[in-house]
């Protein structure tokens, strides 16, 4: 799927929202400056999270307690190893009353849960290029609630 911007970028975001329910594992993939921030800023705003936003970088993890759910936003872009994930005690948080959200997940390759959503944006022109693949049932059907949505 094509994302010509950011308005777009975070029209999909709330769409997905809208699709997601607890207990998922989401892992978005991308380079700096890709859209995974802007992704979960539009994830947000369409479970009506009306305050600031701000990326995880430093602060590894942000709560956010919206709509029907507890989201887990983290950011693994400072790791310098996985093992750190595992040290950090973020394990607990992977649970079926949550959703994770998660940007930079190589960083804590091989020690993360499966994902149930995987999540990859790609520059593209000014734009952005995304691919969505389930790894679990439940991302299945997701995917396909996702699919199914009108534009």
């Amino acid at each position: 799927m094509h994302l010509a911007d950011d308005a777009a970028t975070r029209a999909l975001g709330a769409r997905l929202a809208q699709v997601i329910v607890p207990g998922l594992a989401i892992y978005v993939y991308g380079d700096l400056g890709s859209g995974k921030t802007t992704l979960a800023r539009g994830l947000l705003r369409g479970l009506g999270f009306t305050g600031r936003v701000k990326s995880p970088t430093y602060t590894l993890v942000e709560l956010y307690t919206v709509s029907r759910l507890n989201l887990y936003h983290f950011d693994f872009y400072r790791f310098r190893d996985p093992r750190e994930w595992r040290d950090a005690g973020f394990s607990e948080y992977f649970n079926d009353a949550a959703v994770c959200l998660v940007e930079w997940p190589e960083k804590a390759a091989g020690l993360l849960p499966v994902a149930d959503l995987d999540l990859r944006l790609e520059f593209a022109g000014d734009g952005r290029d995304l691919s969505i693949h389930a790894g679990t049932e439940s991302g299945e059907a997701c995917l396909t609630r996702l699919v199914q949505m009108p534009p």
